[in-house]
């Protein structure tokens, strides 16, 4: 129950906080990212669960030269802050899968805008099959400082059903050679694919841990519009998880990670017009604000394995965070409000903001205790 939260106790609070998390908010500011999309692009095969062009709106193989000089071009005035880090970053394909002239031209272009001062570096996603040695080589000599890989499960069986194409143990051959070579390390996994289970992608995490990431996505499996998924939900033959059990997983992920110190930067596909395109998605746990449903369940958690330490007998409890985590702990709709009010039998709960209350920690006020007397 408290796994991934510490519990202590005042003379007259319980201090409650979610391991792992930074006490003040997100360490250092994120860069800028201006993302430039190659769906399906490089990719030896699709996936089952692919269909790029409904996440991104972008055709497939329909990204020129010309096509990524408009995209830097029209995102780069957008940076207010000139203090912040700015990054080109080439998703939604197989990077270093692309034909090679393609990726040095591509990658040109990127160096051009760092060679002039107006980005600081590159990033790029691929398979983890793509990392060789040569394949490295043919980077070396760009300004590429961030390397994800699309990793979706450590479990064998999966990926097989998942038509990814590498196991595992090519997943650890990978990591290492990024961060070998000197890059940061991004990893993104999946829950919910066929054959997959909770408890198998707890051990994903725990295997990525050991990895040890700079960072990590996380993304629950929808059916996409002309997805391999797609037909076999039509046939019965593949059931999506279910939202609130995807929030509650997704939510165990996080402490996973944030007791390793490793980031979660992004949970669910980020919402957009082509998600928002009527059929698609057709089924599975999608939700615009995912992350913020997570926060939310994380705080939902904390405040359970909090009360649960309050003195028998007690009927009316204040639960203090900070400013920036309020909405967070009340919950969408008040649900975590209700529920805590309904789980305790509590006849009044009232959940105020204090910005002396560390972020990611929570203190519930308890009845001090009486004077002896003597």
């Amino acid at each position: 129950m408290t796994e991934g939260y510490t519990i202590r106790q005042t003379n007259r609070r319980i201090i409650a906080t979610i391991d792992g998390l930074p006490a003040g908010g997100q360490t250092g500011a994120r860069p800028f990212i201006i993302p430039v999309f190659i769906p399906m692009s490089g990719c030896p095969h699709r996936c089952a669960f692919c269909n790029q062009t409904a996440i991104t709106g972008v055709k497939p193989h329909g990204v020129s030269p010309s096509a990524v000089t408009h995209a830097i071009d029209t995102l780069l005035p957008f940076v207010r802050d000139r203090g912040r880090s700015v990054q080109i970053a080439f998703y939604g394909g197989n990077f270093l899968g692309l034909p090679e002239q393609q990726l040095h031209d591509l990658l040109a272009i990127a160096t051009a805008h760092v060679t002039c001062g107006d980005v600081a570096s590159i990033r790029f996603s691929t398979r983890p099959d793509t990392i060789t040695e040569s394949r490295l080589a043919a980077i070396r000599n760009c300004p590429v400082h961030t390397i994800e890989l699309g990793v979706q499960s450590m479990d064998d069986r999966v990926l097989t059903r998942a038509n990814r194409g590498h196991n595992a143990q090519c997943t650890v051959n990978a990591a290492r050679m990024v961060t070998s070579a000197g890059y940061a390390l991004g990893l993104q996994m999946m829950t919910g694919l066929p054959g997959d289970t909770p408890r198998q992608a707890i051990q994903t995490a725990r295997k990525l841990v050991s990895l040890k990431p700079d960072f990590v996505r996380i993304y629950p499996t929808l059916v996409l519009r002309q997805s391999r998924l797609a037909e076999a939900f039509r046939t019965g033959t593949y059931l999506p998880a279910g939202l609130h059990e995807t929030i509650a997983l997704v939510s165990r992920l996080v402490r996973v990670f944030a007791s390793a110190r490793i980031p979660v930067i992004r949970m669910g596909l980020q919402a957009d017009e082509a998600l928002a395109a009527p059929g698609a998605i057709l089924a599975g746990p999608y939700h615009p604000a995912f992350g913020e449903r997570v926060h939310s369940h994380l705080f939902y958690r904390l405040a359970e394995a909090a009360l649960m330490q309050t003195p028998c007998g007690s009927h009316a409890l204040s639960l203090w965070v900070h400013p920036r985590h309020l909405s967070r702990m009340i919950g969408t709709g008040r649900e975590n409000l209700s529920r805590l009010k309904s789980r305790f039998h509590l006849e009044s709960l009232s959940i105020q903001a204090d910005v002396g209350v560390t972020p990611h920690h929570l203190e519930v006020d308890i009845a001090p205790p009486p004077i002896a007397l003597k």
